[in-house]
């Protein structure tokens, strides 16, 4: 083979090997909340939260808790989490997403229609209001139910969201087991940043999940 031969089948195979990652990088590109710590940071946290048992569901209300508040124009807390978290998002003058790319890393899945996606609350509202947030004023209610700051939203497939509920760590993990460890730190972070408690369950399969990473 002649050396110009080889120098353009090299050169072919390398823009191919180029298009692969780009390609790879694309579909892989995921989900990525701001504030998750480290593993030592995590475990430390998570051994300074209250262990107590889980209040009453009593009295509690999505309602109690406002959200999706106005971030900034006409964009709110689930649009700007929508385009945070998603590829390439297009959106149109009231700031909905008309266009875009969503990889769920709670169960691996793609999504090209921002209808398909749901922003988790990783520490459900029910469960904050079990752990300490019945007691607290509705203000503070609405800034923990659209926490930009810290790794309590994220944009995931919506049906798997609604699998989740309220559940806690104890009930309910992601169906990707390669994520736990993620999202142990982001529950554990949330959970401290806003003083939550803990129960025993929970805390144990945080331990858990922490060992893991």
């Amino acid at each position: 083979m002649s050396t110009v031969k080889r120098t353009a089948r090299f050169s072919i195979f390398s823009l191919l090997l180029a298009s692969a990652l780009v390609l790879g990088l694309a579909n892989s590109a995921q989900a990525t909340p701001p504030g998750i710590p480290s593993t030592g940071t995590a475990l430390s946290e998570l051994a300074a939260l209250t262990v107590a048992a889980e209040g009453s569901s009593s009295g509690y209300s999505r309602d109690k808790f406002p959200h999706w508040t106005t971030v900034s124009g006409a964009c709110n807390t689930r649009e700007q989490v929508l385009k945070r978290d998603g590829t390439g998002v297009v959106t149109d003058s009231s700031c909905a997403a008309t266009s875009g790319r969503w990889y769920s890393p709670y169960d691996g899945a793609t999504w090209t229609a921002a209808s398909d996606v749901d922003i988790d609350h990783v520490v459900p509202l029910a469960e904050a209001w079990r752990s300490g947030a019945s007691s607290w004023t509705t203000a503070k209610r609405q800034s923990f139910a659209n926490d930009l700051g810290g790794p309590q939203l994220i944009a995931v497939t919506d049906n798997v969201n609604q699998a989740k509920g309220d559940q806690d760590p104890a009930r309910w993990k992601p169906p990707l087991s390669s994520y736990w460890c993620t999202y142990a730190k982001m529950w554990t972070r949330s959970k401290h940043k806003w003083g939550l408690t803990v129960d025993s369950a929970e805390k144990s399969a945080l331990q858990s999940m922490l060992g893991g990473c």
